[in-house]
C-alpha cells in the first residue's frame, strides 16, 4: 500500500470565502500515482471547513445565508469565546459543515457522483491556513 500527501495553502482575503478545491485535489492524485484507494482532504485549521456538494452559485449564497441565520458573526458579545477573539462564530459554523471529506478512487479518478465537487469554506479569512490532503492505496 501507498502512502500521499500534499497541502494545499489559503490566504483568503475577506473573512469568509468558498473555493472549489477539486482541480488541486486532483492533481495530487495524478502526483500520488494511486489507482485504488481513499482520498481525505481536510481543514487543518479550527475556523475552516471541507466539504462535497455542487458548484452553484445560488447553492453557495444559501450557505452563507443559512449559516449567517445559525451563527451570526455580530454582535460580538454574544458569544463567550469572543472574550480573547472575535471568531466563535466561525467555529460554529466549521462545526456545522464539518472538518473533512473522504473520496473513494478507482481508477486514478475520484470517484464522484453527479455533480460533486470538494470545497475550500473559510470562514474566518486573512489568515495563512491549509489544506491536507492524504491518499492511500495502491
Amino acid at each position: 500500500m501507498k502512502s500521499y500527501r500534499k497541502e494545499l495553502h489559503f490566504r483568503l482575503p475577506a473573512r469568509r470565502g468558498l473555493v472549489n478545491i477539486t482541480p488541486q485535489v486532483e492533481e495530487a492524485l495524478r502526483e500520488s500515482g494511486i489507482k485504488e484507494g481513499l482520498l481525505l482532504a481536510n481543514a487543518m485549521n479550527i475556523t475552516a471547513s471541507v466539504f462535497v456538494n455542487d458548484d452553484e452559485s445560488g447553492l453557495h449564497h444559501d450557505y452563507e445565508v443559512w449559516l449567517e441565520k445559525l451563527a451570526p458573526e455580530k454582535p460580538y458579545a454574544q458569544y463567550r469565546h469572543n472574550g480573547c477573539e472575535d471568531n466563535a462564530d466561525a467555529h460554529l459554523k466549521r462545526t456545522v459543515m464539518g472538518r473533512e471529506t473522504v473520496v473513494a478512487v478507482t481508477d486514478g479518478r475520484l470517484d464522484f457522483g453527479t455533480w460533486e465537487q470538494i470545497f475550500y469554506f473559510e470562514f474566518d479569512g486573512k489568515r495563512d491556513k491549509r489544506v491536507l490532503i492524504k491518499i492511500i492505496g495502491e
